[in-house]
């Protein structure tokens, strides 16, 4: 009987990360969607790029929140009875409209940009689908793991 030793093996390739098999594997053949995400060392050109819309956007909605509070903080004079707008000091009127507003425009951004990421990386969701209703007959598995109805 011969000793199948899977730790010294000859012939291991390197791989990277386990997105792809070889360098020299193109990003049409990589699972974009199933590999793992490493915030701060992204394994792969689409995530590199995702992970700069989501800290583009997260840097923005922090300026949208927490910029009025600071900026009242810092000259509370005009902020608070100077420079009224529509009869509201301008830091209620930043804090009440421009953050919610803020957040409907990120939300509208986000949607774009990622459609054009995907569509850049060759990411089509409506084959996922459709090879799903193919694979499982009438159920068809959503991407959250859930169920679609």
């Amino acid at each position: 009987m011969t000793d199948n030793d899977t730790h010294d093996r000859a012939n291991a390739v390197e791989t990277d990360g386990g997105v792809a098999a070889t360098a020299a594997q193109k990003h049409n053949d990589t699972d974009y969607l199933g590999s793992e995400v490493n915030i701060l060392s992204p394994s792969t050109p689409y995530m590199r790029d995702h992970l700069r819309i989501v800290w583009t956007g997260f840097a923005v909605w922090v300026l949208a929140v927490w910029g009025p509070v600071t900026l009242t903080r810092l000259a509370p004079g005009p902020m608070t009875g100077e420079m009224p707008i529509l009869g509201f000091p301008l830091h209620y009127f930043l804090v009440a409209f421009g953050a919610p507003t803020s957040a409907l425009i990120l939300s509208f951004w986000y949607s774009r940009k990622r459609d054009a990421l995907d569509e850049k990386y060759g990411i089509d969701h409506a084959a996922d689908t459709e090879a799903a209703e193919t694979k499982s007959g009438s159920e068809v598995t959503a991407t959250d793991g859930g169920a679609e109805e």
